[in-house]
């Protein structure tokens, strides 16, 4: 009887291109929610929520103040979460900052409403997550602390993450209104939906 055919060998295991497809379109659709959340004036949760927050008080996008945001969490991931994931988060947050870069330059954004940049926004965002969570990738940021945690403490990562983003949340109130801010909550519920609806275990086979 013929043995069953290796993991290496799984025809469903994806390729060097589409990983390298996935990680295009993840950061672009992250980018492009950031972006629509920004010209509404509203934040999200994570680093992402930081990076906007900070993006209305200094002269950085967005896109650039996540990368630099994220330089503590990956030197903590180096320490916890092994090189290999290292790598892929670094790779991941330099090709946002890049793709933050040249988006002004290929698209503009005249007018969103607000509750619909929340929604969009965050949905975007959250499908970009997911683009990469597929193919073995993430964002860093806070994750990285939740999932250390989940790891060492066994603390449930969804309501860590809650817990750092509801701070998140409640800090932009010194930047931004009330309204604006329950807006936000929007987009980081939308977030966490996509991933939460579209990524489960054992549903995916194509890595």
């Amino acid at each position: 009887m013929p043995s069953p055919p290796s993991a290496d060998r799984n025809p469903l295991r994806h390729s060097v291109f589409e990983d390298a497809y996935a990680l295009v379109i993840g950061c672009s659709l992250i980018v492009l929610g950031l972006a629509c959340l920004h010209r509404a004036g509203l934040v999200t949760g994570g680093v992402a929520g930081v990076a906007l927050l900070l993006s209305y008080v200094l002269p950085l996008s967005a896109g650039m103040l996540f990368t630099l945001i994220n330089i503590p969490f990956l030197l903590f991931a180096s320490r916890t979460m092994g090189i290999a994931f290292t790598v892929k988060t670094l790779l991941v947050s330099s090709s946002i900052t890049l793709f933050s870069l040249v988006f002004p330059h290929i698209m503009g954004l005249s007018f969103i409403d607000p509750l619909w940049a929340a929604f969009f926004g965050g949905t975007t965002i959250g499908m970009g997550i997911l683009s990469l969570a597929r193919h073995q990738a993430g964002v860093g940021g806070t994750g990285v602390v939740t999932l250390w945690l989940y790891k060492t403490r066994g603390w449930n990562v969804g309501k860590a993450q809650l817990t750092i983003d509801v701070g998140i949340l409640l800090v932009s109130l010194l930047a931004i209104d009330v309204r604006h801010v329950l807006l936000s909550a929007v987009s980081a519920v939308a977030i966490s939906g996509v991933v939460a609806t579209f990524h489960r275990p054992g549903r995916y086979t194509g890595y």
